[in-house]
C-alpha cells in the first residue's frame, strides 16, 4: 500500500545545443527542401536572356579578369598551373563556399512572410540554398574538368586521379562551413540589420585572406606569421587540397584539415544553436 502512494515527479527542459535540431523531421521534410531548391533556381534566372548560362558565365569572366589582374599585370604564381585553369578552379570552389554566405545569411529577413504563415522546419530554408548553390558548382564544376582534360592531353597538369572520389567529402565539408557560417549571420540579422552590408564586404576580404587567387606556396615564402596565419583559415585546406588533387600542386597536411574541420564543426554546432533559438522568436524582431 505505501509502494502505491509514492508519487513520481517527471522533470522537463528544453532541448539545447544539437539537440533542437529534429533531423528526423527534416528528411521527413526533403520534398519541400527540393521544392525550396527549385524554386531558387526559377526565381534567380528570371526574366533573364541567357538564364541559366549565368551559372557558367560568371566563373569563365572571374576567371578571365584574375588571369589579367594578377597573372599578367601583377605576375603572382600559380605554381606551374594554366592561369586560365588555375583561376577557374579556385573561383568555383570559393563561389561555392561565398553563395552559402551570401544567401543563408538573409534566411530570416528574406523568408520572414512565409515563415508567419506556414510551418516547416526552418532550418529547411538554408539547406535548400545550400543545395541551390552546390548544384551551380556542379554545373561549374563539368566545364572545368573539361578544361582540365585539354591540359591534361598538352601535358600541362598531372591530376591524382586516385584521390579524385575524396572530393564529396571536401565539398561536403565546404558546404556546412558556409552553412554554419550563414546561419550563424542570419540569425544576428533578426536584431542586427547592418550586418547584412558588412557580410558582403566581410567574404570579399576572406577571400583575400584565402589561397585564391595565389598557391599557398607564395606565402610561405614571404613570412611565416602570415603563412601561420593562412593555416588558421579552415578555407585554406580545402582550397589546396582541391588543387593538390586536381592539379598535382598544393600544400596540404593533416594539420591543416584538423584545423579546418574543428572550425567546421565548432561553426556549425553554433550556428545551429543559434538559428534554433532565433526561429522560435524572430517574428517579433524581422
Amino acid at each position: 500500500m505505501e509502494q502505491m502512494q509514492k508519487q513520481y515527479h517527471v522533470h522537463y527542459s528544453p532541448a539545447k545545443g544539437w539537440a533542437r535540431v529534429d533531423f528526423r523531421e527534416l528528411w521527413r521534410y526533403k520534398d519541400l527542401i527540393w521544392l525550396f531548391v527549385k524554386r531558387d533556381f526559377t526565381v534567380m534566372y528570371k526574366q533573364t536572356v541567357l538564364g541559366p548560362a549565368w551559372v557558367l558565365i560568371n566563373p569563365i569572366l572571374s576567371a578571365a579578369m584574375y588571369t589579367v589582374m594578377f597573372g599578367v599585370i601583377a605576375g603572382l604564381s600559380t605554381d606551374g598551373v594554366p592561369q586560365t585553369l588555375f583561376y577557374l578552379a579556385g573561383t568555383a570552389l570559393w563561389g561555392f563556399f561565398s553563395a552559402c554566405i551570401n544567401k543563408i545569411s538573409a534566411t530570416f529577413t528574406t523568408n520572414s512572410a512565409i515563415f508567419s504563415k506556414v510551418y516547416f522546419p526552418r532550418l529547411a530554408m538554408p539547406i535548400s540554398t545550400m543545395l541551390s548553390a552546390f548544384i551551380n558548382f556542379v554545373l561549374q564544376f563539368v566545364m572545368f574538368f573539361v578544361m582540365l582534360l585539354f591540359y591534361v592531353a598538352k601535358g600541362d597538369v598531372h591530376p591524382n586521379w586516385v584521390l579524385m572520389p575524396l572530393t564529396v567529402l571536401l565539398l561536403a565539408q565546404v558546404g556546412l562551413l558556409g552553412l554554419g557560417c550563414g546561419i550563424i549571420v542570419s540569425s544576428l540579422t533578426t536584431r542586427y540589420r547592418d550586418l547584412m552590408v558588412v557580410v558582403t564586404f566581410g567574404v570579399q576580404l576572406w577571400m583575400y585572406g584565402t589561397p585564391v587567387v595565389y598557391p599557398l606556396s607564395m606565402v610561405g615564402g614571404m613570412s611565416r606569421a602570415l603563412y601561420a596565419a593562412m593555416l588558421l583559415n579552415p578555407m585554406t585546406a580545402p582550397m589546396e587540397s582541391f588543387r593538390y588533387i586536381f592539379f598535382g600542386s598544393g600544400q596540404v597536411n593533416a594539420l591543416m584539415w584538423a584545423i579546418s574541420l574543428l572550425w567546421t564543426v565548432a561553426l556549425l554546432a553554433l550556428g545551429l544553436s543559434l538559428f534554433s533559438k532565433v526561429e522560435k522568436t524572430f517574428v517579433d524582431t524581422v
